[in-house]
């Protein structure tokens, strides 16, 4: 446990999957490395229950309406990627059967783990990448989609390949039979109860008998399919698919994540354990062999599959890009199939292989961040869809100045974007996902197709001419890119930065952000403020303290210009305001600096000196003021009142201030 701790730790530093780093530890700890954990059956059976949690919660994310909405590139491009990976591999493996001897049974069992891609490193990327609605995006996941549905028969066919090659029809057609009277009964029987049952366990308002009742009905499912001789694992995914159509399907997500990642990692342990050293260096050239090979023929295949399905060439190399790498589902066919398992791969073979596989997911994240650079060198069609992109987001700036650049058009970017045009002020909203965009506009909307985070695209968009920029998506790492590329063009233009809470507010402030707006606060005051109101609080007061907590929050609350309308200052209105000073020919502070006038010492900063119609934030202590000039100061109501007497030499007064 040491040492998957400190590998996991280790391999997040270097942001690297977690996954790797369980693989990682298994080897160092295993009997070929270290010998501190025997590879002993209890373990490989202990680990399983991490694929029945996998398949568990691939079953929760099993819909029909989704599959039936991406059913073109699921059971399209999907069921082509798969197909061609499995039958070009085991054409190669009948090739090679008079080199290597290999048998029909292991040539499959090696097609099904290369047809797989690795579902966990891919959409944390498309992700934090913001690319998951992208053109690529969506292709993507619908593979990976058909990939994890196809998982399921493979687990069925592969002990089946087990048995005597002259039963293997009737073996086949007999585990085909039962997997479609099991699932039959259980989707038709299961579904009518499942609502129900759920229902009776949740009145009970207990948390431990909720989560011990998702355990029961996962394991309960997995154990009946194991008596049909079937895999633990088709179980656990139907007993995802009934409790994905329940009401309770995000409550059982968070319960079983514990379980679900803590056992599968385990699993990964013991698939790492698989690993001998001496054999993987014996044999490096054909780990590098195999590692450079499968990913180059995937990338080549899915991009030419995408292009025959209509996607241009730019999102049909990504799509490849991405999906070229080994998958985690590929560690649990080949230990179903392997020497541990059925027998159907041989241990030196396994080795070599399980080595390549690491070794292509490792090179994951390396090509997805270059993918751009490596479609835009090899298509030349990418360069016209760029420049067109950029024309048209070009196009809807240029007539625009003084705006506010919107980064994302999701919910936050569509209600602010209702806020300015209520108030006449123009924007710019750009977004990644095509279906918004083009619904949007069609609405009126002012919105385009463009990556924020490019410094392109934000040119396009007339960052330089812009009066604001606002991030709204709530990805950290997103928008500090967006934040990195705005300083670097325009590091005079404010930027408002919207996340889910206060954790990343140094790192977002640190990037540049003017403000961060986090929504648990402003959440948490809507809460308090309604909560005061009812409790009879009047609202004069609820308003105050609302008013108090956001001054002291966000920067520019920090002090408003008083108005005819505000209150009379009492002991508990001293808050801190703004407060206009115009220097007069003969003031007292004409011709001396900021310093020498000691404000600070009075508590009042000088917020903005205008000086020839020209305004300037945060000027310079050595500034020396100059006749007609207009200082902003901010602070107290005494203190200001002080600091206007030092500066123009009068005897203080409070009634202008």
């Amino acid at each position: 446990m040491l040492v998957a701790v400190l590998a996991v730790s280790l391999f997040k530093h270097w942001k690297l999957p977690a996954m790797l780093g369980y693989l990682f530890a298994g080897t160092l700890i295993g009997p070929f490395s270290l010998g501190i954990v025997p590879d002993v059956p209890e373990t490989r059976h202990l680990a399983e229950f991490g694929v029945v949690f996998l398949m568990f919660s691939i079953g929760l994310e099993f819909s029909l309406p989704k599959l039936h909405a991406m059913r073109r590139v699921v059971f399209g491009l999907g069921l082509a990627q798969v197909s061609l990976t499995i039958l070009g591999v085991m054409v190669l493996g009948w090739l090679l059967n008079w080199v290597f001897n290999v048998s029909m049974a292991t040539a499959f069992v090696l097609a099904g783990a290369a047809a797989m891609s690795s579902t966990a490193i891919v959409s944390k990327l498309l992700a934090e990448r913001l690319e998951l609605d992208s053109a690529h995006g969506r292709q993507i996941m619908g593979i990976l989609l058909f990939q994890d549905l196809a998982v399921v028969p493979l687990l069925i066919i592969i002990p089946a390949l087990a048995e005597d090659a002259s039963h293997l029809p009737k073996t086949l057609s007999l585990a085909m039979v039962k997997a479609a009277l099991v699932l039959g009964l259980m989707l038709v029987f299961g579904q009518r109860m499942m609502n129900w049952w759920m229902t009776f366990v949740a009145r009970s308002k207990s948390q431990e008998l909720f989560v011990l009742n998702v355990l029961l009905i996962t394991l309960g499912l997995a154990w009946l399919t194991e008596l049909a001789e079937l895999s633990l694992a088709l179980g656990a995914f139907v007993a995802g698919i009934l409790i994905a159509e329940t009401q309770y399907k995000h409550q059982v997500e968070e319960d079983i994540k514990p379980f679900r990642d803590v056992l599968l990692g385990l699993f990964f342990v013991t698939t790492g354990m698989l690993l001998n050293p001496a054999v993987v260096i014996k044999n490096w050239y054909w780990v590098i062999l195999l590692s450079v090979i499968p990913v180059v023929a995937k990338l080549v295949l899915i991009a030419a599959l995408a292009r025959v399905f209509g996607a241009n060439t730019g999102t049909a190399m990504r799509t490849g890009i991405y999906l070229a790498q080994a998958g985690e589902f590929g560690f649990v066919l080949l230990s179903n199939a392997g020497s541990a398992g059925f027998g159907l791969v041989p241990d030196p073979w396994l080795q070599t292989i399980t080595a390549s596989m690491v070794l292509s997911m490792l090179a994951a994240p390396f090509m997805i961040q270059h993918a751009d650079r490596m479609v835009l060198r090899f298509s030349s069609q990418e360069w016209l869809q760029r420049s067109l992109e950029l024309h048209q987001i070009a196009q809807k700036s240029l007539s625009t100045s003084k705006h506010v650049l919107v980064c994302g058009f999701g919910r936050s970017g569509q209600h602010l974007a209702r806020l300015l045009d209520r108030e006449d002020l123009s924007y710019v909203a750009l977004d990644l996902d095509p279906d918004r965009i083009r619904e949007a506009t069609a609405a009126g909307d002012s919105v385009v197709f463009g990556d924020a985070a490019k410094r392109e695209t934000l040119v396009a968009a007339g960052l330089m001419r812009a009066s604001c920029v606002v991030v709204t998506f709530a990805e950290t790492k997103t928008a500090e890119k967006v934040l990195m590329a705005v300083r670097q063009l325009a590091p005079a233009v404010p930027v408002i930065v919207r996340t889910t809470d206060e954790s990343d507010l140094e790192r977002l402030t640190a990037a540049g952000a003017t403000e961060v707006v986090p929504e648990i606060l402003e959440g948490s005051l809507m809460l308090g403020s309604q909560a005061l109101m009812i409790l009879g609080v009047p609202v004069s007061r609820v308003v105050k303290q609302i008013r108090n907590i956001r001054e002291s929050r966000y920067q520019m609350f920090r002090g408003v210009f008083r108005g005819v309308d505000d209150e009379a200052d009492t002991p508990e209105n001293q808050w801190v305001r703004l407060h206009s000073v115009i220097i007069e020919p003969g003031a007292t502070g004409v011709g001396r600096s900021l310093s020498e006038l000691g404000l600070l010492d009075l508590g009042v900063e000088v917020n903005a000196i205008r000086r020839r119609g020209i305004r300037g934030g945060d000027p310079s202590p050595d500034t020396r003021l100059e006749s007609g000039d207009i200082l902003v100061l901010k602070g107290q109501p005494d203190a200001l009142s002080l600091a206007e007497a030092k500066i123009l030499g009068r005897k203080p007064s409070r009634q202008d201030v």
